[in-house]
């Protein structure tokens, strides 16, 4: 069974839950941006969570079915048509062979996710089918003509035909631990205070953000910092003052000091968050940077 890619928009990849195991070896997690929403279109299907599926920045991509198929699609709500006629989100759909499912461009969110039963079944590099956008790891971005396999149907069966879903604020609260280089910072809690506009240069590597209102963020340490280990969430701090909160392709070592890291339960909000959108950060118990590592 194939997907044929008729159309794609800004980018399309191939992405599960990520390589584990291959920090020491200078080679990051990758997966989906949005780990919650891979996981429910997933459940949708029928699959287990961790199979691959595509992720789609804003929309805009359409695949047509050698065969029948069962799809879902989650994440940002671009609006959905099978061969013209519109399908809901978040929900459990048949495509038989020869028809077209098309995502127009989401008005909220970033990111979309297609699922389909049996899971797309490229090959593994590094035990992940993810694309890694920062080392150039995993299967090519989607491109029109890409035609992507499927794998056999597992036992398990849709146990639900969708799932609601709730909508997103205007105003993205996202909670932090301070630390482990907060005190490298005249006054860390600045980061806590007022709100940041995310800033259109975000991709899958992290979301840098402009400050919306409030002080900036001032270092008191000049001196430059040894590159050590960063987690999945850190907020980084480059010269520019503008904070960087890693998501899935981030690299796996920093020389910027980190304010703060985003707890792994938010860290999917923040995937979704598209430029232009309002964050505010909130306190979290502080951690050390040991605990930082480990996180990685």
């Amino acid at each position: 069974m194939l997907i044929f890619i008729e159309r794609v928009g800004p980018l399309a990849t191939v992405q599960d839950l990520g390589r584990q195991g291959w920090f020491d070896s200078g080679v990051g997690q990758a997966g989906a941006a949005d780990r919650g929403s891979l996981r429910l279109a997933n459940r949708l299907v029928g699959n287990p969570e961790d199979f691959a599926a595509i992720e789609v920045l804003l929309g805009g991509l359409a695949l047509r079915a050698d065969g029948h198929l069962t799809v879902a699609v989650t994440g940002a709500p671009a609006p959905a048509t099978v061969d013209g006629t519109p399908v809901g989100h978040a929900s459990v759909l048949e495509l038989d062979e020869g028809q077209v499912l098309r995502l127009g461009l989401a008005n909220t969110g970033l990111r979309s996710y297609v699922a389909v039963r049996g899971g797309i079944d490229v090959a593994k590099v590094l035990g992940s089918r993810s694309r890694d956008t920062l080392s150039g790891i995993g299967p090519d971005p989607l491109l029109v003509g890409t035609q992507l396999p499927v794998g056999p149907p597992p036992r398990t069966l849709p146990t639900v035909e969708f799932a609601p879903v709730p909508l997103r604020p205007d105003i993205l609260t996202v909670r932090a631990c301070p630390g482990p280089r907060a005190d490298w910072f005249t006054d860390p809690d600045q980061l806590f205070r007022g709100s940041w506009i995310v800033s259109a240069d975000t991709d899958r590597v992290g979301a840098r953000l402009d400050r919306a209102d409030g002080p900036p963020l001032v270092r008191s340490v000049a001196r430059e910092l040894p590159s050590e280990g960063v987690a999945l969430g850190s907020v980084q701090v480059p010269p520019s003052g503008q904070p960087v909160v890693f998501l899935a392709d981030h690299p796996i070592t920093g020389g910027y000091p980190v304010i703060a890291v985003v707890l792994d339960a938010d860290i999917d909000r923040v995937a979704q968050a598209r430029p232009g959108d309002k964050l505010l950060f909130v306190a979290a118990p502080a951690i050390s940077a040991a605990d930082s590592i480990v996180r990685a």
